[in-house]
């Protein structure tokens, strides 16, 4: 597929795809005029790279993860640093500081809701 396509079915724009590409992390083909040709399976990629930038991790661990994600897993970093053990630690406990906030904010949200919606089940008076 063309990056319009790509870009269209990831909701990402061009500019943030040719910058992916450009970062290594995703990876075209290129026709004779010039144009690139992208596989089916970076639809996934693409998503799963939103979704770790999204999180908060870097392009460049983003970078190194990602051929854990492949199906099949099989998780092998022979070139794993202390360092980015760290990092990758600390992104984690971040993310799950987040998702903590969120199921936080998202349960005030419903016990608001649960306040101000009329009752849908009027009590029959007996």
């Amino acid at each position: 597929m063309r990056i319009g396509e790509l870009s269209e079915r990831t909701s990402t724009s061009r500019r943030l795809l040719r910058y992916y590409e450009e970062q290594g992390l995703i990876v075209s083909q290129r026709s004779p005029n010039g144009y690139r040709h992208y596989d089916e399976r970076l639809v996934d990629r693409v998503l799963q790279i939103r979704g770790l930038l999204d999180a908060g991790l870097p392009t460049r661990i983003i970078k190194q993860i990602l051929p854990c994600l492949d199906k099949p897993r099989v998780i092998h970093f022979p070139d794993a640093t202390p360092e980015m053990l760290a990092t990758l630690e600390l992104e984690r406990d971040r993310m799950t500081e987040r998702i903590e906030c969120l199921i936080r904010n998202r349960d005030a949200v419903s016990e608001y809701l649960d306040a101000v919606r009329p009752d849908r089940s009027p009590e029959v008076a007996a």
